[in-house]
């Protein structure tokens, strides 16, 4: 058990007024914080951490948890760097009354521990002129399917990026998806202008010195679709728009970049593919206590196994000899 000088006794059981993960009555620390439920160095009081999917907090609700903080908390909130709002300084005897008040307006307490975790985003393609893919909507579909549903091995946290600037930093999650385009040219539309390979910050595309014909580098291209929205006669156009997916990424003392699986994936095949992950680590996680999946991943046997897997899944969509995910160790 870890020793922490703040929380002397771990298991230390307080008596709380709502029910944590099913239970109910004198619960120890431990428990509460996989409820969202945070033990603070400060005696008696804990952060509750709130349910935030995509970072999008509606006025209302966002009206509501200043109030509720006001009342029981300190004098800020505190956004976390996974974009949910956590209210400290919270007495665990009023519990039961932040979560009734928050639930007035729909706001829920958050869940931590081992399991799927509130899935993160950026603003997407709504109105940042950025986005390639709706981050927003796929990330409230996903908290609803797969939040905190079932025990995994460990944390398990997903993001979605609308593209390739990666805001979500897809390449530090377990599972991720990053929106990218591939773009197609039409010659006839062309005026040879050569904006797009201005445009192009990757020297993805060059153009002809004599004619201004442009062609594409396709190891070059990472579907960010600078080209399309440069190009003024709309003859670089989405001939494809989809998702680049990550998997077995963490972040922490000992950082792994996630593996790069499949591009270009729809959008009605992502729940799909996060259902066949969750089910293939639950199973290869099992008996090998609190592990992430890219801890798994990186053993070339369960790497191996893992992607044959997931190919019936992915199809066509695929990577072909993808690398398992890698270490970054900033620490040497």
């Amino acid at each position: 058990m870890r020793i922490n000088r703040f929380i002397e006794d771990r298991q230390t059981r307080i008596a709380v007024d709502i029910a944590v993960d099913g239970k109910t009555g004198r619960l120890d620390f431990d428990t509460l914080k996989s409820g969202g439920l945070i033990k603070q160095r400060q005696k008696g009081l804990f952060t509750v951490r709130l349910k935030c999917p995509g970072g999008r907090v509606p006025l209302n609700r966002l009206a509501k948890i200043v109030e509720v903080a006001k009342q029981y908390g300190g004098d800020y909130v505190h956004v976390s760097v996974r974009q949910s709002i956590e209210i400290p300084y919270v007495r665990y005897e009023h519990f039961g009354a932040v979560q009734r008040e928050l639930a007035e307006v729909g706001q829920d307490i958050a869940s931590c521990g081992p399991r799927v975790r509130v899935p993160s985003a950026c603003s997407g393609c709504e109105y940042n002129p950025n986005g390639l893919t709706d981050t927003q909507s796929m990330a409230a579909h996903v908290c609803d399917r797969f939040f905190a549903k079932k025990p995994l091995p460990h944390k398990f946290k997903i993001s979605f990026s609308g593209c390739p600037i990666d805001c979500a930093r897809t390449s530090e999650m377990d599972l991720a998806f990053q929106g990218a385009v591939r773009p197609a040219w039409t010659p006839e539309a062309c005026i040879r202008c050569r904006i797009c390979e201005k445009a192009c910050l990757e020297d993805a595309i060059r153009c002809d010195e004599e004619t201004g014909e442009p062609r594409r580098d396709l190891a070059r291209c990472l579907y960010c679709g600078d080209c399309i929205r440069a190009c003024p006669t709309s003859a670089w156009r989405a001939e494809t728009t989809g998702w680049v997916v990550r998997v077995g990424g963490r972040h922490g003392r000992h950082p792994l970049v996630g593996a790069r699986i499949a591009e270009l994936v729809p959008d009605p095949l992502i729940p799909t593919i996060i259902e066949a992950v969750l089910e293939w680590y639950e199973k290869a996680g099992a008996a090998k206590g609190r592990i992430r999946i890219g801890v798994l991943l990186q053993e070339e046997s369960l790497w191996g196994d893992f992607l044959h897997t997931l190919q019936p899944v992915l199809g066509a969509y695929a990577i072909a000899h993808p690398c398992p995910p890698r270490r970054n160790e900033i620490h040497r």
